[in-house]
């Protein structure tokens, strides 16, 4: 089953976006999201400057 989420507050740090969206149960998340190809890497955190700190220490497996 695909989430079907709305973000907002999107930004950009190198490859990774990171959104402010509404999880299932209408709790505020981040998500943070490599758009390189064939990456993959995505995750949802509680605060925005966790989901900065992923987007600015996460490494590429693909180059």
């Amino acid at each position: 089953m695909s989430a079907n989420r709305r973000f907002r507050s999107v930004t950009r740090i190198g490859p990774v976006q990171v959104g402010t969206s509404y999880d299932a149960r209408g709790r505020e998340k981040r998500t943070a999201a490599c758009a390189a190809p064939r990456c993959g890497f995505s995750a949802d955190y509680d605060s925005r400057t966790a989901a900065e700190l992923a987007a600015r220490t996460h490494r590429c497996p693909v180059r």
